[in-house]
């Protein structure tokens, strides 16, 4: 194995051992000796991985060092019998190579080198003479045989990706693990000063108790799936060995971002249903004379107040990346009590060493999440603030799967990736919550209306 796919199967232990903790969490219990079991060996082999890659990782750095090139020796132009140097000598002059051509030791690209060292390493094969010549490409002939040549400077095995992944709300929400296609749970959806329900009375001494009942709703979360296939040609496999680990880290970032984009967007149909779709979540009106696309410190304030008390621990702020540099300028004047006159005023997202100093990362002690999956500035769902602990995913036993085969596509000479993951979610609820007094709704998804 390469050293990004032992890299990525690290990812694969960590994964494991991180779903084998959330399932006991999930049912607030402690580890079964199963359980415990696993994660030993999980551990293990973490260690064992995490070894190899430090040992290839060394003999990678000492093969480099070795293969740096040293000075040209040239021999002595030929003299006459009396020892004076003979200048109109036959020479064979070739063209000076550039640096880059240098770099890759004769090779044309990465390919052309991979391919050598693959005839080179089949029984029989034959040994192109560009790997004999190259420096510390042929240490002994074991070597050589098992396809142990040096790789040229120029080439990586990486391959460089232009945005990395963004946080996932998954790992914030409630989850809860299936081994079905669904999960059917009760709720009870009053507040406690609703007058339905379980009730409580004042009663008078020897007076007889009112008796009540719960009122209890079902709800239904099926397990929808997510699929992703990339059918890759074997020559390109061959060529380019770390695109196998590539296909399986990007297919991962790009499960995770659609899996955001539906706890946040989703309709419901096929598909989990998003904050944006719930009808628990509520909508804070903007301000009479605010302008289009901006955030005020007043907006913030009000959707703040919208969040009920025992819900905003697990609160989060999620906005557009566009919003954020409407966060550091937002802020509040101070004035008098009909709000009429101002003395002054301050931002509500400045740090203690002012611009200079760097950004808050939370805002009403809460964190901030910019993610791709909200809204452009200015429409509803540009910036929420959010219960995850709200949001209930129930999640297909056994994760994210990964499988490879050469049998679907065997008559074209390709290898297929396919990655499938199974989940469902949706709120827990399926309205918002109105005020014992007043005209209020509170919600554990605010929203802030379109300016």
């Amino acid at each position: 194995m390469t050293i990004e796919e032992l890299r990525a199967r690290l990812a694969e232990i960590q994964d494991k051992a991180t779903a084998i903790q959330a399932t006991a969490d999930a049912g607030k219990r402690a580890l079964n000796a199963d359980e415990e079991k696993e994660l030993e060996g999980l551990f293990a082999e973490f260690d064992t991985v995490e070894a190899d890659i430090a040992r290839r990782s060394k003999i990678e750095a000492n093969a480099k060092k070795l293969g740096e090139p040293a000075g040209r020796k040239a021999a002595p132009n030929p003299v006459n019998t009396q020892g004076t140097a003979l200048e109109n000598v036959n020479r064979i002059e070739t063209p000076r190579a550039t640096a880059a051509e240098r770099g890759r030791w004769g090779w044309k690209h990465a390919g052309d080198f991979f391919a050598a060292v693959r005839r080179a390493s089949s029984p029989g094969g034959e040994i192109d003479q560009r790997l004999l010549n190259a420096p510390s490409t042929y240490g002994s002939e074991a070597a050589g045989a098992d396809g142990a040549f040096a790789i040229p400077p120029d080439y990586r095995t990486t391959i460089m990706e232009k945005v990395m992944g963004e946080e996932s709300l998954l790992a914030r929400c409630d989850q809860n693990p299936t081994g079905s296609n669904g999960i059917t749970f009760p709720k009870d959806e009053d507040a406690p000063w609703s007058t339905s329900g379980i009730l409580a009375y004042w009663t008078g001494e020897a007076a007889q108790y009112t008796q009540t009942k719960p009122l209890l709703q079902k709800s239904t979360v099926p397990v929808e799936k997510l699929t992703c296939m990339v059918p890759v040609t074997d020559e390109l496999l061959e060529d380019a060995p770390a695109l196998g680990s590539y296909v399986t880290r990007k297919a991962g970032a790009k499960i995770q971002f659609k899996v955001t984009d539906a706890i946040i967007n989703g309709t419901g149909a096929g598909m989990p249903l998003g904050i944006l779709n719930s009808p628990c979540t509520v909508s804070q009106a903007a301000l009479g004379s605010q302008a289009a696309g901006t955030v005020q410190g007043k907006n913030l304030i009000s959707m703040w107040g919208r969040m009920p008390s025992d819900w905003r621990s697990s609160a989060v702020w999620l906005c557009h990346p566009d919003v954020e540099p409407l966060l550091m300028s937002a802020g509040i004047q101070v004035g008098d009590a009909a709000q009429t006159t101002f003395t002054g005023g301050s931002l509500i997202w400045m740090p203690p060493g002012g611009i200079s100093g760097s950004p808050y990362s939370s805002l009403f002690g809460r964190p901030i999440i910019p993610t791709q999956a909200c809204q452009a500035p200015g429409t509803v769902g540009d910036i929420i603030l959010a219960s995850m602990g709200q949001y209930c995913a129930v999640l297909k036993s056994g994760g994210l799967r990964a499988d490879s085969s050469i049998h679907l596509f065997f008559d074209y000479g390709l290898t297929a990736f396919r990655f499938t993951f199974r989940m469902g979610g949706q709120p827990w609820w399926g309205s918002s919550i109105a005020a014992k007094n007043g005209s209020t709704t509170y919600g554990p998804f605010v929203t802030l209306a379109a300016r």
